[in-house]
């Protein structure tokens, strides 16, 4: 875990509201000077608790109106066929996320499309053409919430460790 102190949290915070904003503006935000905040923002991404700002898109407005959460068992559970499906799950177009999980499933797949037509052609066509599918579980979402305000967990005072 990176050691982030109130100013890096506070970076961040801001940052998480809004990844275009100017140097400048997080600066004034977190009560610092610009070369602070710049200085403290370049280390975040040194040390990788910044990897990158995203760009988020309405799905319906770019034709993709239907989300589902497909979940997929693969039979043999072995470490090649988990890895293949995952790698080739992971590049297809309606694919927006993949979860490689526990339990009963080895994998949650959050797909959008175009319509119910297409999640049908994608289970149907797709999924259950590949041999290592076992089963395949389909539940359409109606709505999606995202949070992108993910606090850091704060370091208790008698944590020493480095």
């Amino acid at each position: 875990m990176a050691d982030l102190d109130k100013l890096d949290t506070a970076i961040l915070r801001e940052l998480q509201r809004d990844a275009r904003r100017t140097n400048r503006d997080i600066a004034a935000a977190v009560g610092v000077s610009p070369t602070t905040a710049l200085d403290r923002t370049r280390s975040l991404r040194r040390r990788g608790v910044i990897r990158g700002a995203l760009l988020d898109v309405d799905l319906a407005a770019i034709g993709r109106p239907v989300q589902a959460l497909i979940a997929v068992r693969i039979r043999p559970p072995s470490r090649r066929a988990i890895e293949a499906f995952r790698n080739w799950v992971s590049q297809l177009p309606d694919t927006i996320g993949v979860f490689v999980v526990s339990g009963t499933e080895d994998f949650l797949i959050h797909v959008a499309v175009p319509g119910n037509n297409s999640l049908y052609a994608f289970v149907i066509d797709k999924l259950t053409q590949r041999p290592e599918i076992a089963d395949v579980r389909t539940s359409v979402v109606y709505e999606h919430i995202q949070t992108h305000n993910v606090r850091p967990v704060p370091r208790p005072a008698h944590d020493t460790a480095p």
